[in-house]
């Protein structure tokens, strides 16, 4: 172990955004990314069927841009004020969720987005439930503070009454929408003032906890009146406590704007202070992992095709656990026991790429790969094996038999399929006799996303019917019986050949567990 190698994992900062759709979190993320110099100009996410061409740089495909939501998790790094910040920014969809869940297991720490209009969203507290799980940090952005909304203090007792975990005050409003005034800053010790030129944007306090000087808005009831909320909810509120952040009992919570880009500076500068960095990670055999160990390993968390269209790309974006990456690093797949060479890697800036020369842990590096990688599978250096704890992966609820519209372009159709079930957003089923391809998804529009991709990225038009809800339930295959499929299931074969029943209801499962007392069904998460 070196020190360099210690000091550069300190610098790491690697984290998800979690939100419900529309609460901001793909506008925050370009914030940081204008902060860090990374991008000019923010893009701005408009509502469909309003013309413009301006579309959130983090959003990248065409879907996206048109629905103005994020169905896929963008990486992208960045250094800001001496930290590598590594952005995960997850699919805003709930229907795309499982992706996310997936997502969550590769970051350190996550941000939750909530407009202070709507409050808790249910995806966003689904999302927080997976994250408290894990116990990970999780720091609050209270958004949207330049329109008027709901009452912070309304807003933080349903933060803690909700969800369950207690919250620590950073800052506190000095009004709200049109007459937003500023931020009393609790942590800083200052206010920040929404307008004003670069010498009076922050105002430090004294030991009274008033801004010295002679200033007119010092005369306005939204000061004095945010001057005593603040200085009695510091008082009165939970104390801070950097041991209950890091493990995800306390969340520091700031107000702010995303759109107008107010009070996120001063968000992300303590963030990056209180964020932990890369920790260790425990393996299947319970190995510890200690992150800056020498011996490189990782683990692939996404798996997404096409993201250059114009080259037919695939790549498979893995978290690294430990050690530090070279270009050319020679490792092995610890699914198959091959070895495999890490020679074509990249990392993500917003709208651009960056072949990757060196990484350390906690970075997120890009791997193009031809087929070989699947989620979840864990890569290591050296000659003792290393294997990580396999990623979530969702019992699908919804199903469609597919076709090709064109039996001409098979191939194209039999190839988009392949790639895009591996990605892990649909699951491939196949019928266990006449081999007729159904695939499984959590929500529908995961099947839109589908078929669009497979007809912009493939050129494979295909026919979808709708089977409606199903029960999939997994059978281990000497248990199988192929007389078993009845009237009440469809019997398949997921992508790896397991026996699986499509059962019509819950009726229908009942019915087949009474007839078979001593077959075990299985299902995923």
């Amino acid at each position: 172990m070196s020190k360099e190698l210690a000091q550069e994992v300190k610098k790491r900062r690697t984290f998800a955004i979690i939100s419900h759709p529309d609460a901001g979190k793909t506008t925050i993320t370009e914030q940081l990314l204008l902060f860090s110099g990374a991008i000019r100009q923010a893009g701005t996410v408009k509502a469909k069927g309003k013309k413009s061409n301006k579309f959130a740089k983090s959003d990248w495909m065409e879907i996206e841009k048109q629905r103005g939501i994020s169905v896929t998790s963008s990486v992208m790094q960045v250094d800001y004020d001496g930290y590598q910040v590594n952005i995960v920014d997850t699919p805003g969809h709930e229907d795309f969720s499982e992706d996310t869940y997936r997502t969550l297991m590769a970051v350190d720490a996550a941000v939750m987005v909530i407009d202070t209009a709507k409050g808790i969203e249910p995806q966003t507290k689904r999302l927080f439930e997976v994250v408290s799980h894990r116990g990970i940090p999780i720091f609050t952005f209270m958004n949207k503070l330049d329109r008027d909304g709901r009452e912070p203090l309304e807003l933080v007792e349903e933060l803690e009454e909700v969800l369950g975990i207690d919250a620590y005050l950073m800052n506190w409003p000095m009004g709200m929408g049109s007459s937003l005034l500023g931020l009393y800053d609790l942590y800083n010790h200052r206010v920040e003032l929404r307008r004003g030129d670069d010498d009076s944007h922050y105002l430090p306090l004294n030991d009274e906890g008033q801004v010295e000087g002679d200033y007119d808005f010092k005369s306005s009831s939204l000061y004095t009146q945010g001057l005593e909320d603040a200085q009695l909810l510091s008082e009165a509120g939970n104390p801070f406590d950097q041991n209950r952040i890091n493990s995800g009992k306390l969340t520091p919570v700031f107000f702010g704007s995303a759109l107008t880009g107010f009070g996120v500076q001063t968000f992300f500068d303590a963030f990056v202070d209180l964020a932990p960095a890369p920790s260790a990670t425990l393996t299947v055999d319970e190995q510890v992992i200690d992150p800056a160990d020498s011996r490189f390993t990782g683990f692939v968390f996404k798996i997404q095709a096409n993201m250059n269209p114009a080259h037919r790309d695939r790549i498979a974006f893995i978290r690294i656990c430990s050690g530090e990456f070279e270009k050319g690093l020679s490792t092995t797949l610890e699914r198959t026991g091959k070895s495999l060479s890490m020679s074509h890697t990249t990392q993500f800036m917003a709208d651009t790429r960056e072949e990757v020369q060196s990484a350390v842990a906690g970075d997120i590096i890009g791997l193009y790969d031809t087929g070989n990688l699947q989620i979840g599978d864990s890569i290591y250096e050296g000659k003792q094996v290393v294997k990580f704890p396999a990623l979530p992966q969702f019992t699908p609820e919804l199903f469609m038999r597919v076709t090709p519209k064109n039996v001409m372009k098979q191939k194209s159709f039999h190839k988009g399929i392949e790639q895009l079930v591996q990605e892990g957003a649909v699951q491939l089923y196949k019928t266990y006799h006449t081999e007729d391809y159904i695939i499984g998804a959590v929500g529908q529009l995961q099947f839109e996303v589908f078929q669009y991709r497979l007809q912009n990225e493939y050129n494979a038009e295909v026919e979808m019917i709708p089977m409606g809800h199903k029960i999939a339930r997994w059978i281990k295959p000497e248990d199988l019986d192929p007389k078993m499929s009845s009237s009440r299931n469809i019997l398949a074969k997921d992508r790896f050949d397991r026996p699986v029943f499509l059962f019509e209801n819950q009726f229908a499962e009942n019915w087949f567990t009474s007839k078979y007392p001593d077959i075990e069904l299985e299902k995923l998460l």
